[in-house]
């Protein structure tokens, strides 16, 4: 009996961990992301055509759906069909009909092109090893003058560390990514450094760039 148990329990762990976000959990988060903050400094407005890249299961598109409103639209990217299908689950449940899924490659969001307003990578930019391919894609995906929003935590630990040591402890410095940015035709408008910590550790600081797309159409990879 006591076997049986216990292979219960192993049997059970995989769905355990791919179990939806729970409404408590969203609002915990809420407690240390300043998401209107963020989408102050991004100029969300009513109406706009927005993308979440690395959406994971719409945190960030659920609120992004709300700031939009029913004239605005979200296209919501991730790379994992299990997450996009737990986005579905969490977009049925609250009845919310302006938010796109799409299945992305790691190196193409498949964004619409010229047809975006604000584009925003929360805490995934890091993680992407195509970020050049990425960034292209997403400058083509963007209007004349829009905004292009990464967001992320830099690990104390790391801080000081190399590009590669750093994405392997999964985190970034903003000093990379303004480089990358830069290199990508963007313009830097904003370098926001007091946006709290993630999860409220002290050791994981939040920062963010918001950028704009510039005039020039030339896509200057080998300054990268």
């Amino acid at each position: 009996m006591v076997c049986r148990k216990w292979v219960l329990v192993i049997i059970m762990i995989p769905f355990l961990c791919f179990s939806q976000y729970s409404e408590y959990e969203w609002e915990e988060r809420d407690e240390w992301m300043p998401v209107e903050r963020i989408f102050e400094l991004s100029e969300i407005e009513p109406g706009m055509h927005v993308a979440d890249i690395g959406c994971h299961e719409g945190y960030f598109s659920v609120h992004l759906s709300n700031a939009v409103g029913a004239k605005g639209q979200v296209f919501a990217v991730d790379v994992r069909s299990d997450r996009l299908n737990r986005l579905r689950n969490h977009l049925d449940d609250r009845d919310i009909s302006n938010v796109k899924v799409i299945l992305g490659d790691y190196d193409d969001p498949k964004l619409p092109e010229a047809s975006l307003d604000v584009v925003m990578i929360i805490d995934t930019y890091h993680e992407m090893t195509s970020y050049r391919q990425i960034l292209k894609h997403v400058y083509k995906a963007l209007k004349p003058g829009g905004k292009l929003v990464i967001l992320e935590k830099l690990k104390q630990r790391v801080r000081d560390g190399s590009r590669k040591e750093q994405t392997d402890a999964h985190t970034l410095a903003p000093n990379f990514v303004r480089r990358e940015m830069k290199a990508a035709n963007f313009i830097i408008i904003r370098d926001v450094r007091d946006l709290g910590n993630w999860e409220e550790d002290k050791k994981k600081p939040m920062w963010m760039l918001v950028a704009e797309k510039s005039a020039k159409s030339k896509w200057s990879s080998n300054k990268l």
